[in-house]
């Protein structure tokens, strides 16, 4: 028996995000979904997701698995239900089923049909589910703070230099191969988690709940402030406040983020900013993929940006901006709020040559030591080839 994670139609709504990949591999928290269920049943998991996608995929093994909505927010006792779940039966609630064992060929699952697949189901109340992408900073506090219990359970942090000055120091925990010298790490107001392998350079100050993953890198004097993660193989620098940085993306320099989910193979030139909070301080509205209009978020929302995408030096970047993936973005003045996928400056998409776009993603890529996967190519180009449609 293993776990399958499907997209569910919350699949749109958390566009651009979702443009390159399942739900499952979104990180909240310090972990992606996916790891998430997969410490907290200690099942193997497999992804299931639109077919333009599932290339990017292990091909899900043998027929006996428990279907779970990816969307879902895992926590003791929903797993704990979910695992005890016998054959043909499934919990589900208003917004349809949450999980389901079900012994079944993984070709004949369809999300929108989901229920229909089980003989007995079961009504479970106060389930959270992961809508939109502005959600991931919004409870990022929260799942910070489970995710460091669960992530350190059973396990000794590395030693603290005394180049270090830390208040709370229980709740800071390092991993081995991490290197932190001359910083200040303050873990009153929530832990401090910094990954294998990761560098957190001199005077930098760190402020909890946080998390830096493996292999990224903090830089001289940067100000990171909860609740914040830096995703594995990242560079962050300057200012950055309730922030989730997928994967592999770059915010290096001095400038100020806030309020944002950045994709992975992000990269912000020297200066830029985001707003985070409107001028008449009024509740700040964000486009929606799924409603195809702005739809109010919080008094304080900054940015939400696609795989792929990078902004020019000095680029100022409008409250409540959604840029999708791909693109390269520049211009004078406050960038518009929407900038489609494979834009070349801040309008128009897509302006951005297909060639090109890869080109450059693969010239990112090889500074990280990574290429771009045939299957890679594949789906931007199917992403691409939509956009154009």
């Amino acid at each position: 028996m293993s776990i399958v994670l499907f997209d569910s139609i919350s699949r749109k709504s958390l566009l651009p995000l979702t443009f390159t990949k399942a739900i499952a591999d979104l990180r909240i928290g310090i972990v992606t979904i996916k790891k998430r269920w997969e410490m907290m049943s200690g099942q193997n998991s497999y992804v299931f997701t639109e077919n333009y996608l599932q290339q990017l995929y292990e091909t899900i093994s043998g027929n006996d698995n428990i279907w779970i909505d990816a969307s879902i927010m895992a926590d003791e006792n929903l797993t704990e239900k979910i695992l005890s779940l016998e054959e043909g039966t499934a919990i589900a609630d208003g917004n349809g089923l949450i999980a389901g064992r079900i012994n079944l060929n993984p070709d004949k699952f369809f999300p929108s049909q989901a229920l229909h697949f089980f003989e007995t189901i079961y009504d479970v109340k106060n389930i959270r589910r992961l809508r939109y992408p502005w959600q991931i900073f919004q409870w990022n506090d929260e799942m910070l703070r489970s995710d460091f219990s669960l992530v350190t359970k059973n396990k000794k942090s590395k030693p603290i230099n005394d180049t270090n000055r830390c208040i709370n120091p229980e709740d800071i925990f390092i991993e081995e191969g991490a290197t932190v010298n001359c910083s200040i790490m303050n873990a009153l107001s929530g832990p401090v988690y910094i990954g294998k392998n990761a560098t957190i350079m001199e005077g930098s100050m760190i402020r909890g709940p946080f998390a830096v993953c493996e292999d990224s890198v903090i830089k001289m004097g940067a100000k990171m402030y909860g609740a914040s993660t830096i995703g594995p193989n990242c560079i962050a620098g300057g200012e950055i406040k309730n922030v989730v940085m997928q994967a592999n993306s770059n915010k290096a320099h001095d400038g100020y983020l806030g309020d944002s989910v950045i994709g992975e193979w992000c990269t912000f030139g020297a200066g830029s900013s985001n707003s985070n909070v409107k001028n008449n301080a009024l509740p700040v509205k964000m486009w929606n993929y799924s409603s195809e209009e702005l739809m109010e978020v919080d008094l304080k929302c900054g940015m939400v940006m696609g795989d792929y995408s990078r902004t020019a030096i000095n680029t100022s970047i409008n409250t409540g901006t959604v840029i999708g993936i791909c693109c390269n973005v520049f211009g004078e003045g406050l960038l518009p709020v929407f900038i489609s996928n494979f834009t070349w400056g801040s309008k128009g998409g897509p302006n951005y040559d297909f060639e090109k776009a890869l080109r450059d993603i693969g010239s990112w890529k090889k500074m990280k030591h990574q290429a771009l996967s045939n299957a890679e190519i594949a789906v931007l180009k199917y992403i691409y080839e939509q956009n154009k449609a």
